[in-house]
């Protein structure tokens, strides 16, 4: 096993380790400190993450292959990077005689000048989990980046069959960086916060470009950013890279490009709207999707009765206001009905509903539900 480094140990580091470990990759969680993680893209770019991964070798043995990560330390250590330049085979110790442990498989940094370890080098280890009944990994050291948790079960040993390899004993840790500016391929990090407004990641549980606003993912539709310009490669190198081709934003799926179609964002909601005097709010709903929205409010009578003259005329009548978000972007007219009787009602662009209108000598009677329902643009 040939594992490098790339920060200038006091003895040792070569040219060639200087060149395999200029990863130029960090993808900021503040001004001085970079996620941990795996580079991602495969040999053939069927797969967000071929670095580092592991599978069984043998009965008490995997094989971890080559690749390349950063290990954060803290702000005054800075971002080790670090390079596994041959696969390398690892061996698990045989299970306890009475319950299952789960060990954790790490990429570890050793730096004398921070931990006093009188070692300054990275490592592959095995940190060996507690037996138990219902065993957890254990806590990976400091200055680590966790990459697999084993599952050993009790007595497993390369007499008894071994580790399960095929047997679901593997889970898969590593997450994902890359350079600032880049695209995220998201890699069981979907839910860490990204780290400046305008920052990218593509979201390959969800099928979307997200772009972070501050606040959470947004899905991001627009053809911009940290995408390869055309002509400029013809096969993607993981899955969720981007690429533009002759005016169309296409996506790598691991086998071909395909053109990127942007998902249609929905919103719903079922509370906010605020009822008026002599009014009871029974029930809301909405939905909007590109700017149009369809609502449906209904309301009840709690106030006297009301009645309509034989051409049908009332004086407005206040129902309740709509939240805000939810308003129409000018004066709307809705229609009305409580089963008795219909009429108009007419939606400001304040939020406000008046009805306007009624059956022709009918009323407006208390404890009867009246529905409006309009679909208009925000």
């Amino acid at each position: 096993m040939a594992l490098r480094s790339g920060w200038l140990q006091p003895t040792g580091q070569t040219r060639v380790a200087t060149r395999l470990t200029a990863h130029g990759a960090t993808t900021p969680v503040n001004p001085l400190a970079s996620r941990s993680g795996i580079l991602p893209g495969s040999n053939d770019g069927k797969y967000r993450v071929g670095g580092l991964s592991l599978s069984g070798s043998g009965p008490m043995s995997a094989t971890v292959y080559a690749g390349r990560a950063v290990v954060q330390g803290t702000n005054a250590q800075g971002a080790y990077p670090v390079t596994l330049d041959a696969d390398t085979v690892l061996t698990f110790g045989d299970g306890d005689p009475l319950n299952p442990r789960v060990d954790l498989v790490v990429l570890r940094v050793y730096d004398d000048e921070s931990d006093n370890s009188t070692r300054s080098e990275p490592a592959l280890e095995i940190v060996k989990g507690a037996p138990k009944a219902q065993p957890s990994a254990p806590d990976a050291p400091a200055l680590s980046l966790p990459l697999f948790s084993v599952r050993v079960e009790k007595s497993a040993s390369a007499g008894t069959g071994g580790i399960a390899w095929a047997g679901g004993a593997v889970t898969d840790l590593r997450t994902t960086l890359v350079g600032v500016g880049g695209i995220l391929p998201v890699y069981q990090n979907a839910g860490v916060p990204g780290s400046y407004p305008g920052q990218y990641q593509d979201n390959d549980n969800a099928h979307y470009l997200q772009r972070w606003d501050g606040n959470g993912w947004v899905a991001y539709p627009k053809e911009i950013g940290g995408i390869a310009p055309g002509g400029t490669i013809s096969t993607g190198g993981y899955t969720g890279q981007f690429r533009e081709n002759n005016g169309v934003l296409q996506r790598w799926n691991g086998n071909s490009w395909a053109n990127y179609q942007p998902p249609v964002e929905v919103e719903t909601t079922s509370s906010g709207v605020t009822p008026l005097a002599n009014w009871t709010v029974v029930s809301f709903s909405a939905r909007r999707s590109r700017g149009l929205a369809t609502v449906l409010v209904t309301v009840t009578r709690n106030g006297a009765q009301v009645n309509a003259e034989s051409a049908g005329n009332i004086a407005d009548e206040p129902l309740c206001t709509l939240p805000a978000g939810w308003r129409p972007a000018f004066d709307y007219e809705a229609s009305a009905c409580d089963g008795f009787g219909s009429g108009g009602a007419y939606i400001s662009a304040g939020g406000q509903i008046n009805l306007r209108t009624w059956s022709s000598n009918g009323a407006l009677v208390a404890g009867r539900n009246i529905r409006i329902s309009a679909t208009y643009v925000l």
